[in-house]
């Protein structure tokens, strides 16, 4: 053999050599990826209570949700996502009229607020501080999500939400959200324990 063939021949032989190499790699790597476990479900959600007071993290429009002994409608949902950080927010109705907003959150643990909008307040967000009612809250966290909505909320099916969440030292909240091009609604928040929820699944298409 000459030395330009047999130069060809080594060369030829190296590279066939590396591709399999390389193939050998890709094969490894798309077997870990397959292999890699699903996220793993929080050890320590209580499905005691899930089980026993129902799941408020399924509520739906047409659900009776209880509060503190006090029985309201879950007469429309809004789900809720920002970069991949989902909550929703339930407006609830008693058979007297009384409607607030249950909000619902995994921050992991799950989070229960209560909501009571404010329609003569005139303050408006952005301050890292702002006193209202007596109280002074502190900016805690502000952005833009995206929504979709069910049942009757008098919103959009879809669209943008802006809001700007303020919390005060004892734990109180205070919230600005703006839908679409609408302004700002103002509303204070009380934290719920968890004992303070019982959920009452309706029948319908979508029950669970």
């Amino acid at each position: 053999m000459n030395g330009p063939v047999a130069y060809l021949v080594t060369t030829l032989g190296c590279l066939i050599g590396v591709a399999g190499v390389v193939v050998a790699l890709v094969a490894v790597r798309k077997g870990r990826k397959a292999a890699r476990p699903a996220a793993p479900a929080d050890p320590f959600r209580d499905t005691d209570s899930d089980a026993l007071r129902g799941d408020p993290r399924r509520l739906k429009p047409g659900d009776i949700v209880e509060i503190r002994r006090v029985s309201y409608a879950v007469r429309g949902s809004v789900h809720l996502n920002e970069g991949g950080w989902s909550w929703a927010e339930h407006l609830l109705d008693t058979a007297e009229g009384d409607k607030r907003w249950l909000s619902v959150e995994e921050d992991p643990d799950l989070e229960l607020v209560l909501w009571t909008v404010e329609p003569a307040a005139t303050i408006t967000p952005g301050a890292s501080a702002l006193d209202f009612a007596g109280r002074r809250y502190a900016l805690e966290e502000s952005g833009q999500a995206r929504f979709t909505a069910t049942g009757s909320t008098g919103l959009d099916p879809s669209g943008t939400l802006r809001y700007h969440d303020y919390r005060a030292q004892a734990g109180e909240r205070l919230s600005f959200e703006a839908y679409g091009q609408a302004g700002w609604e103002v509303a204070r928040g009380e934290q719920l324990h968890r004992a303070d929820v019982m959920v009452y699944p309706q029948a319908g298409p979508e029950a669970s």
